[in-house]
C-alpha cells in the first residue's frame, strides 16, 4: 500500500514537473529579450542643436551600459544612407584580412598627380591614409580586392546594404545603389568593439587602432568621417565609438545642409554637433 502511494506521489511530481518546465524556459526566454532589448529616448535636444546650425538629419547615440539608444529621429536613423568614407572601416579591415595591405604601415605610393586633397599628395602608409580619409587610396585597395572577393568579404563580415559590380567596385561607396542606416552602423561597430568579427587578432588590433582619433586621460574617441556629393546633394556622416574605461558609447550622426548653411563648415560640423551630443549625454 505504502509503496504505491509513493508511486502515485512521484508520478503527480512528474506530471508536475514536465507541464510546468516549458512555461518557466519560455518565461525565462521573455524575460531575458525585455532585459535585453534596448530602449529608445527621443532627445529634443539634438533636433535643436541642427535646427541652431542649420542641418538636417539625425543623430544616434547607444548608451551600451544603460542599453539605451538616444536620438532627435529615429525613422532616420534607421534609414540608408550611402556610407562615403565610412567605408574605409571595412575597406580596411579587407585589406588587412585579404592581404591586399600586410599591416598598417602598408605604403600606397603617389604617383605625382593632382588629387582633390592636398593631404593625398605623398606617400602615405594604411593607417594615414585611413586619418586623411584619401579616397584615391581605398579605390586602389578596393581594386586590389576585386568584386568579387569584395563581395564574400562583405558577406562574411556581415556588411549589409553594397551594391556594385567589377564595373563599380572602386566607388560604389561614393555613389549608386549603396545604403547603410546610422542603426546598422552602430551594429557594424559594436562588432568590432567586442572582437565579434570573424578576423584575424591582428587585423582586429589594427582596426581598432586606426580608428583612433583622440585619447585623454578619461576617454578614448575613435571614429571615421564620410561625405558625399550627388549633385547638389551633400551628405555627411561621423561615426564611431567613446571607451571610458569599462564604458563605452557608439555614435553615429548623419547630417546634410539645411537653407542658409555654408558649405565652408561642413566638413568639421559633423564632428562638432556629435561631440556636442555626446557631451549633452555626459560622456565629453
Amino acid at each position: 500500500m505504502l509503496t504505491r502511494l509513493i508511486l502515485s506521489f512521484l508520478s503527480l511530481f512528474l506530471m508536475l514537473l514536465l507541464s510546468c518546465g516549458p512555461a518557466t524556459s519560455e518565461t525565462k526566454i521573455e524575460n531575458e529579450e525585455r532585459k535585453t532589448s534596448p530602449s529608445q529616448l527621443k532627445e529634443e535636444v539634438f533636433q535643436i542643436l541642427l535646427d541652431s546650425i542649420n542641418l538636417t538629419g539625425t543623430i544616434l547615440l547607444f548608451d551600451e551600459g544603460a542599453n539605451t539608444y538616444h536620438s532627435n529621429n529615429f525613422d532616420e536613423a534607421n534609414t540608408g544612407y550611402l556610407p562615403a568614407s565610412t567605408f574605409k572601416i571595412p575597406n580596411t579591415i579587407i585589406a588587412l584580412e585579404t592581404g591586399v595591405a600586410a599591416s598598417p604601415d602598408h605604403l600606397f605610393k603617389w604617383d605625382g598627380g593632382d588629387r582633390w586633397l592636398d593631404a593625398w599628395e605623398h606617400d602615405l602608409t594604411l593607417k594615414e591614409a585611413f586619418a586623411a580619409s584619401c579616397v584615391p587610396c581605398y579605390q586602389e585597395v578596393a581594386r586590389a580586392v576585386g568584386a568579387e572577393r569584395m563581395r564574400a568579404e562583405l558577406d562574411r563580415l556581415g556588411y549589409p546594404g553594397m551594391v556594385f559590380d567589377s564595373a563599380t567596385v572602386d566607388n560604389f561607396w561614393l555613389g549608386g545603389d549603396s545604403r547603410i542606416s546610422p542603426m546598422e552602423q552602430i551594429e557594424f561597430l559594436r562588432r568590432i568593439y567586442h572582437k565579434e568579427l570573424p578576423i584575424r587578432p591582428a587585423t582586429q588590433r589594427a582596426i581598432r587602432d586606426i580608428m583612433v582619433m583622440e585619447q585623454t586621460d578619461d576617454y578614448t574617441l575613435s571614429g571615421k568621417t564620410g561625405w558625399s556629393i550627388n549633385g547638389e546633394d551633400n551628405n555627411g556622416w561621423f561615426v564611431g565609438f567613446v571607451a571610458r574605461g569599462d564604458e563605452v558609447y557608439y555614435f553615429a550622426t548623419n547630417v546634410s545642409p539645411g537653407p542658409g548653411f555654408e558649405m565652408d563648415g561642413f566638413a568639421a560640423v559633423r564632428v562638432r554637433i556629435t561631440r556636442l551630443a555626446l557631451a549633452n549625454l555626459g560622456v565629453l
